[in-house]
Order: C-alpha cells, then structure tokens, then sequence
C-alpha cells in the first residue's frame, strides 16, 4: 500500500512538471521586442479613456433636453467602458504569450484602472436625476457581453 501511494504522487508530481513546461511554452512563443509594442498600443488606447474619465469625473454632471440626448449620453460613456475593459483584456492577452516579466508587468499594472470606470458609473448614476435610472449591474452585465467583441474588432493582426 506504501508502493502505490508513492507511485501515485510520483505520477502526480510528473503530470504537474508537464503541465507547468507545457504553459512555459505557450507563454514564450513571442519575444519581448515583439509582444512590447503590441501592449503598448493597448495601454495607450486605455490611457487615453482614462483621461476622458478623469476629465468628465472633474466636471459637473451635464444637463440634456430630453431623455433621448440623456441616454444617448450615458450610452457613449459605457461604450467607452466598454472599449477600456477591451484594451486592457487585450494588453493583458499579448503580455501572456511572451515570457517577459517586464512585459507582462507592464500590462498587468494598469488593469487596476477599471476603477475609473466604477467611478464614472456612479457618477452616472447620480447625474441621471430627474427620476431617471441607472442600475450599475446592468451596466457591468453589458460590458462584459460587448468586451469579446470589442476585442475583436481591437486586437492586432
């Protein structure tokens, strides 16, 4: 009984060792000088929603006519969430297949930026007054059904 307990964490330990070179592998199948830009062209791309964030988390809430140029409104914004998540999933995808530290750092860091958008949602939600609302959840629930294709329509040849 001792034998096949051993045999069987021998085994385990084998299959553990192939899994982990197997994932070596499928990281590594770009150098960093290739896979560098192409993170950089997402993280550019989501720098610049950020600072679109930034500039409408500054101001006041905007005021519409109607409804219509409201919901307008709120909908471009969450495009642009939507747009951001992309980028950044797609930074974080090209990261992957090189084995760089560097690269993969750099593509990972700003993923924390999403908290910008969680921002800009609640502030949405505040500035759509006038009995209007926002449910946050069915903001999030959209963004993660448009983010494949909008990833789609991003990612680099």
């Amino acid at each position: 009984m001792v034998r096949f307990f051993t045999m069987r964490r021998l085994t385990g330990l084998i299959a553990l060792q192939a899994l982990g070179l197997a994932a070596i592998a499928s990281a590594g199948d770009r150098t960093a000088e290739e896979a560098r830009p192409r993170v950089e062209h997402h993280l550019l791309e989501a720098a610049q929603i950020v600072r679109h964030f930034e500039s409408v988390l500054a101001e006041d809430c905007p005021r519409f006519d109607s409804a219509v140029e409201r919901r307008a409104y709120v909908d471009g914004e969450v495009e642009r969430v939507v747009l951001l998540v992309a980028h950044l999933e797609e930074a974080w995808s090209e990261a992957k297949r090189t084995s760089d530290k560097d690269v993969r750092r750099a593509a990972k860091a700003p993923r924390t930026q999403v908290g910008q958008a969680q921002s800009l949602v609640t502030k949405l939600q505040t500035c759509m007054g006038d009995g209007a609302s926002l449910e946050p959840r069915t903001i999030w629930r959209r963004v993660e059904q448009e983010v494949p294709r909008r990833r789609a329509e991003i990612a680099l040849p």
